[in-house]
């Protein structure tokens, strides 16, 4: 419990409900109080509290946070991965060059990550970053790979889809 009595999970809730309310100066408000106490969870020995400072960085749209953002995505914990993949999908839907600047990590994440659903929300993120070519081909060669998980494959093979249809259109 941090500022005001509030604990994280509802002062994200709360960032989150002023974030869809197009509320910016008193999410700024809230971002200023908060963004250290996400810091220090985010450093917290448990994954499940790492776990909700990455899913907080999403829900008070902290964007100015991008290398704790990759803290989380090379996190131990498949959780924790998760959860920053799951923010750094939501930054990104307006800002392609998040996805971009992570690009080479989340390659990585997609095609060797130990967990199937860390993979598969790694195969997502690519949705909104540029279509390029390198990244096209990986997802196809995910989604050929008769070995691999059947959920990621299917994944892999829309996003590769979506992906080499907006190359041509542009």
């Amino acid at each position: 419990v941090a500022p005001g009595g509030v604990n994280l999970a509802e002062a994200a809730e709360r960032a989150d409900a002023l974030a869809a309310a197009g509320d910016e100066k008193a999410l700024a408000t809230l971002r200023s109080e908060w963004g250290d106490e996400i810091e220090a969870v985010a450093r917290d020995g448990d994954y499940r509290r790492r776990a909700l400072a990455y899913r907080a960085l999403a829900q008070f749209r902290f964007r100015q946070k991008r290398e704790l953002l990759r803290r989380g995505l090379d996190d131990e914990s498949p959780a924790v991965r998760g959860a920053a993949l799951i923010a750094l999908e939501s930054l990104s839907r307006d800002h392609p060059g998040d996805v971009n600047a992570y690009r080479g990590l989340l390659r990585e994440l997609a095609a060797r990550d130990p967990n199937v659903a860390v993979r598969r929300l790694a195969v997502l993120c690519f949705r909104n970053g540029t279509p390029g070519q390198d990244t096209i081909r990986l997802l196809e060669g995910i989604a050929d790979d008769d070995e691999d998980d059947p959920e990621v494959r299917k994944t892999a093979r829309s996003v590769a889809l979506l992906l080499a249809k907006r190359a041509r259109t542009r």
